[in-house]
């Protein structure tokens, strides 16, 4: 890693040589601007407003345009003998706890390399005594042509530097919450805390730019002359009315993202924005409590009584069926009295025969 600025980190009246290292780099896909009947690239080019040409970067200075449009040329040479105790050097100030420091603040980070073997012990010297303290430094340095605010702090072994806007850079974020006037009950907060819980923690290392990754498959489609991936089609919801639904149906797919039990619970009914035009015709049905409440009471009326009627149609049936198995059998016995009865008269006679 290069360096990209040498100084000294002052310490009280300890000195410590030290370079400073970009601790962050982009990963970002950068495009270039072409002409699109022929692709050509499009370049900008360094003009002389007073010459009318093509200046080259060794030819180019600073210079501050003042208020009446005058430019004040500024060489390297001025701003490397500015009056300030920080040209060269990243001051210390004081050593708060890490909590002071607003991450609003927060900008570009640097690591700080101790520059060569006399500076490893005070470097040395100062990583524990932050390690120790579990405090941070305040700093202050001077930077591509501004002085600027730091912090530093231990990151494993070695001293990082965050650069921190100053206060008043920090905007004021007036007018922005919103003014309704809405209360949040304890049966809310509740389900947010246990959402919350069930979302838990998470190893950054495991997240990605899958930007970038569906930006390369699409570079790499078109330069092996296919055609690029498809998008996927978006999810389809509308604005949730429901918040405590929402709540409990969140806690619920989090529950079954990770595999945790409670998940198989009956899942809430989450009510969706119907249309425009629905919403006009039907305002009252737009889906409000009473109505959906309703509706399932009728329908539970509508099938109570559709089961009474198969229950009654069912009894009537097996009354039906069993008068007529019971005229059948009377029927059957009164035959079999009638064919006993003729049978008795032709014995009599048959028995007067014999005894003749």
């Amino acid at each position: 890693m290069r360096s990209i600025w040498n100084g000294a980190i002052s310490f009280g009246l300890v000195s410590i040589p030290i370079k400073l290292v970009n601790a962050t780099e982009s990963r970002s896909i950068s495009f270039r601007q072409i002409h699109t009947e022929d692709g050509g690239r499009i370049r900008y080019r360094k003009v002389c407003e007073l010459d009318d040409r093509e200046v080259t970067q060794s030819e180019i200075g600073k210079g501050y345009e003042d208020a009446d449009g005058t430019i004040i040329p500024i060489t390297e040479e001025d701003l490397s003998n500015l009056p300030l105790p920080t040209a060269k050097t990243i001051e210390i100030v004081a050593f708060v706890p890490a909590d002071r420091i607003d991450p609003l603040q927060m900008d570009a980070a640097y690591y700080i390399a101790a520059g060569g073997a006399p500076a490893a012990k005070p470097y040395i010297l100062l990583r524990e005594a932050l390690k120790r303290s579990q405090k941070v430094a305040v700093a202050k340095y001077a930077l591509r042509g501004r002085e600027r605010l730091g912090m530093l702090r231990v990151v494993e072994d070695a001293i990082a530097l965050h650069g921190l806007l100053w206060p008043d850079e920090v905007r004021a974020p007036e007018g922005l919450a919103p003014d309704a006037n809405v209360t949040v009950n304890d049966k809310e907060l509740d389900l947010a805390d246990a959402l919350m819980d069930t979302l838990g923690e998470i190893d950054l290392d495991d997240l990605h730019d899958e930007y970038r990754e569906a930006l390369e498959e699409v570079v790499a489609a078109k330069a092996a002359g296919e055609a690029p991936p498809e998008a996927p089609e978006p999810a389809k919801g509308g604005k949730v009315l429901d918040l405590m639904a929402a709540l409990e149906k969140s806690v619920r797919d989090a529950k079954e993202a990770r595999g945790e039990e409670g998940a198989d619970e009956e899942p809430a009914e989450v009510r969706q924005m119907p249309a425009r035009e629905s919403a006009r015709s039907t305002p009252k049905q737009a889906g409000g409590k009473k109505s959906t409440s309703t509706s399932k009471k009728t329908a539970a009326k509508k099938t109570t009584a559709a089961r009474k009627s198969t229950a009654k149609s069912a009894q009537g049936a097996k009354k039906t069926t069993s008068a007529k198995s019971t005229t059948k059998s009377t029927a059957k016995k009164t035959g079999a009295k009638k064919t006993a009865a003729k049978k008795t008269p032709a014995k009599k006679a048959a028995a007067r025969k014999r005894t003749a």
